[in-house]
């Protein structure tokens, strides 16, 4: 896997020859060795197809590819390259995938392994009318990200994340604003608090819980606060 944890906030990748990362524009905070940043508008391994949801919303964040470039290196030796990613002072952490599925907001993406999938979700199919409510109420916008694959991502957080696991006939309910991602076979819906206090806003204010149920897990994040 090409990510290292540094400390909470930093992450370290390991560029080699034929591996090519993805990470959100501003991202590198050093670097050493033969490595090349370069704007990118396909949206990564998924191609323009898979951004075009984003793109018509107004959503898709920016993107740059990381890799060494072709004919590094010195004569006899191995052209490689080590980056360190960071981003506003966000935790972050680092997700393995082995060929499931992750869900994540694309804000949240600090970087990704350029062999995962991309894709976009349509938050109106997880949910009908109230996961479109979901991504309105929590400012994520219509749609989600999708990585498939092998590989890791390195997504971000506030206050660091915490993960749960989902098994079945026992669901998470999660603020959705302290949601990050999760992964498995796992539907959400959102749903309203138990109690009348929370509706006027005499009780936690919490008025609204994304509910999800079936196998997998789910990662969020230890605040309130958005990106």
């Amino acid at each position: 896997m090409p990510f290292r944890q540094i400390n909470s906030k930093v992450v370290e990748a390991q560029v080699a020859p034929g591996r090519r990362l993805f990470s959100l524009r501003g991202a590198m905070i050093a670097y050493k060795g033969e490595v090349a940043f370069t704007p990118n508008v396909q949206g990564g391994q998924g191609g323009v197809g898979s951004m075009i949801g984003r793109r018509l919303a107004g959503e898709a964040t920016p993107l740059m590819t990381v890799e060494v470039p072709p004919g590094s290196g010195g004569p006899g030796e191995a052209p490689y390259g080590t980056v360190l990613f960071g981003h506003g002072g966000h935790h972050v952490e680092v997700i393995d995938l082995t060929g499931d599925t992750l869900h994540v907001e694309a804000d949240r993406l600090l970087a990704f392994d350029g062999t995962l999938e991309q894709g976009t979700v349509f938050l109106g199919s997880q949910g009908g009318v109230m996961g479109v409510v979901r991504g309105q109420m929590t400012g994520q916008g219509l749609f989600t990200t999708t990585l498939s694959g092998h590989g890791s991502v390195a997504v971000m957080a506030h206050g660091g994340v915490i993960r749960l696991p989902i098994t079945p006939g026992r669901p998470v309910h999660v603020d959705p604003q302290a949601y990050v991602a999760h992964r498995g076979q796992v539907t959400n819906k959102l749903s309203t608090a138990l109690g009348w206090r929370d509706m006027v806003g005499r009780g936690s204010g919490e008025a609204f819980q994304l509910e999800l149920s079936g196998q997998g897990e789910v990662f969020v994040q230890a605040s309130e606060e958005k990106l």
